[in-house]
């Protein structure tokens, strides 16, 4: 597996994000907050990491929700996945929101989302009056499931 270099600035006083297995995507990224907080049903709430990142060009970073947290608690991000340009600079946050019924706390240093890098590519649009058939062709949602 190859290894991308990235500048990583924590402010928090957690870790800095890992890969929990040898074979993992994603790295778990925690929150960074003074006093836990409660997030009521259908509430939002941006949680800070305290990490900021220089990622280099050609690459982007997703912020993508945890399994653990949507199926045990409810909690999910909402942006999902919430890209992180190679040019932004500020901090990383976390849009959560409780689709439980019940009140959910987050506390400092929970784990709160993955964050995964990947290589993109930039398109350059040519213009066209035709594109080529398919045998899907205009067939959208739930049109390759059943009947």
């Amino acid at each position: 597996m190859s290894q991308l270099d990235v500048r990583i600035i924590n402010r928090s006083d957690n870790p800095l994000p890992t890969y929990a297995t040898e074979g993992a995507a994603g790295m778990d990224i925690r929150a960074y907050m003074q006093n836990s907080i409660t997030i009521r049903p259908m509430e939002r709430y941006l949680v800070p990491t305290g990490l900021f990142i220089e990622l280099p060009p050609g690459y982007e970073a997703q912020v993508r929700p945890r399994s653990g947290l949507a199926i045990k608690h409810g909690i999910t991000c909402l942006n999902s996945p919430g890209t992180i340009d190679s040019d932004y600079r500020g901090e990383i946050r976390v849009i959560l929101i409780n689709l439980s019924g019940v009140d959910q706390t987050i506390h400092a240093g929970d784990r709160i989302a993955q964050l995964v890098v990947q290589k993109v590519e930039q398109v350059m649009w040519k213009e066209s009056e035709t594109i080529d058939e398919t045998a899907r062709n205009a067939g959208g949602f739930g049109h390759t499931g059943k009947k």
